[in-house]
């Protein structure tokens, strides 16, 4: 058994690791966005919300790896 929780507790409500790093994910990838949308630098990309989406499995692929492992 690894020393790692199955579920997340947040007060009385259980949560899996992976609704926790997918919700991270969103949240940075959202902060990117807008960061990208202020600095105007998504007039360079192609589809800003591909690029959105992309940017959401990136953040949550890597928190679910190394931050929180699912």
């Amino acid at each position: 058994m690894n020393g790692y929780p199955g579920e997340w507790a947040i007060g009385a409500v259980y949560f899996p690791p992976f609704l926790i790093a997918s919700f991270l994910g969103l949240l940075l990838s959202w902060i990117t966005s807008r960061l990208l949308n202020r600095y105007r630098l998504s007039r360079f990309l192609l589809y800003p919300p591909g690029v959105f989406l992309a940017l959401a499995v990136i953040y949550t692929a890597v928190i679910g790896s190394w931050v929180i492992p699912i």
